[in-house]
């Protein structure tokens, strides 16, 4: 980085946030493609004021928005994003993403940089733990602001009114929106258990990745709400456990293990914050009838609504739609309605010889074996999580939890490595990563696959 990099900060924020830096302003030249309204800062003079985290201003913010082709209008949306309060932040932010492409990539990294206070985006991947961000306040009219848990008079409680149209385009309008977004994407996590979420969970700290999560439940989640026999507790075998530090899910501690108090805690938890990841977005109550297969290669999905899924046989010609995407990840359990179907399908058309199905339950065999044969069975297709064991004939885990979420961090990078971008497996997503944590097992054996 160097200190003439320019990030371009429109002055109504840059005056407000530091305005005893007026000497680091340079005007931003208006030109007929360009908005009057920024202004150039150093990127280290941001850095050092905790303003941007590093990643951002590492590759320089300027770069960024270099790099996609905006219009002026969509320019002016996206730097009307930090002057104003966060309801028209988030106006801002969606205007943008609907006038190209470009601006939704560029609207998601101007995002990171204006909710975000993060020194660094390592992952439990290299045994650091992520920083929250600021917790962000409502504005209101004059110089004071409220948090959002601001109490009410519940004895005369009011909602402002609205028609019943306005709330049906709302719903209308963004669904279509993100349908027409991710008809091409660049990852399809099919099944949304705790390994598909873990994937989708590494995936989406890259915001130019596309990630979109397909789930037949109206529910995700698979079987994470709960421990073993619908008991509560879910138990994870370290050094799985700093999974958990990553994403912020209290535990207690034992010798060779920790304790979630409840299952739902870390459901719950890893999916809160996925979802709120601008370039994720999840397609709940939505099947994986089939797969796009171009020539031996997987090359997306075939989806339709799970209900209509379900009763093909009541009805005929209901007919699906696609979704095409570089990379699908494949984590659909193991054998049930819903379950294995994807290495199910690869061997109905002779693209993989046979899936024996899981063996009986080991837990110390079992979850050294999903994560190490995590792998990409077939080009595009990359399978985690308990279709592993449908797949290979290794043993039952039953109620531990900590391959889970290893499988789908493994499957995140062995999906960045189809995409080309940096990786664990090729070793140069970090450095001095800790070798403990590449797999769920110290076995050398495992740690080298």
């Amino acid at each position: 980085m160097q200190n003439h990099d320019l990030i371009l900060l429109p002055p109504m924020r840059t005056s407000k946030t530091f305005p005893n830096a007026s000497r680091n302003i340079r005007k931003y030249p208006e030109t007929k493609e360009s908005s009057p309204s920024f202004v150039a800062f150093p990127s280290k003079v941001l850095f050092n004021l905790g303003i941007l985290p590093l990643p951002l201003v590492t590759q320089s913010l300027s770069s960024i928005l270099h790099r996609f082709s905006l219009s002026s209008q969509a320019q002016r949306c996206l730097g009307s994003c930090f002057s104003e309060p966060s309801s028209s932040f988030d106006r801002s932010i969606a205007m943008a993403a609907t006038m190209s492409v470009g601006a939704l990539g560029a609207a998601t990294a101007l995002r990171v940089a204006a909710d975000s206070n993060v020194g660094s985006a390592a992952s439990s991947m290299s045994g650091a733990r992520m920083v929250a961000p600021a917790r962000r306040t409502a504005a209101v009219k004059g110089s004071m602001k409220v948090s959002a848990s601001m109490s009410h008079n519940l004895r005369d409680y009011k909602f402002a009114p609205i028609k019943e149209s306005i709330v049906a385009r709302e719903m209308t309008r963004r669904y279509m929106t993100d349908m027409i977004t991710h008809a091409d994407t660049d990852v399809v996590v099919v099944g949304a258990g705790s390994a598909g979420l873990s994937c989708a969970y590494e995936l989406s700290k890259n915001p130019n990745v596309k990630v979109a999560i397909i789930e037949q439940s109206v529910s995700p989640g698979g079987g994470a709400w709960l421990g073993g026999q619908l008991f509560s507790a879910m138990v994870v075998r370290k050094p799985a456990h700093r999974f958990l530090d990553e994403v912020g899910v209290a535990y207690e501690e034992m010798e060779d293990y920790v304790v979630i108090k409840h299952a739902a805690l870390f459901t719950s938890t890893i999916m809160s914050k996925l979802l709120a990841r601008p370039n994720v977005k999840l397609f709940n109550a939505v099947a994986a009838e089939d797969l796009i297969i171009r020539g031996d290669r997987v090359s997306g999905v075939v989806t339709n609504w799970a209900l209509v899924a379900q009763n093909h046989h009541t009805q005929s010609c209901m007919d699906p739609n696609v979704m095409e995407a570089k990379v699908v990840v494949s984590s659909c359990g193991h054998d049930g309605p819903f379950g294995a179907t994807g290495v199910k399908r690869l061997r109905s058309i002779g693209m993989i010889a046979s899936v024996p199905g899981m063996k009986c339950l080991d837990m110390n065999a079992a979850e050294d074996a999903i994560v190490k044969h995590t792998r990409e069975v077939v080009p595009g297709m990359i399978v985690t999580g308990m279709e592993v064991a449908e797949i290979d004939g290794s043993p039952r885990m039953g109620p531990t939890f900590g391959a889970m979420m290893i499988s789908g961090q493994k499957a995140a990078h062995l999906a960045l490595k189809a995409l080309g971008l940096p990786n664990e497996m090729d070793g140069n997503y970090k450095p001095n990563v800790h070798p403990e944590l590449v797999l769920a097992s110290t076995d050398d054996m495992t740690a080298s696959a």
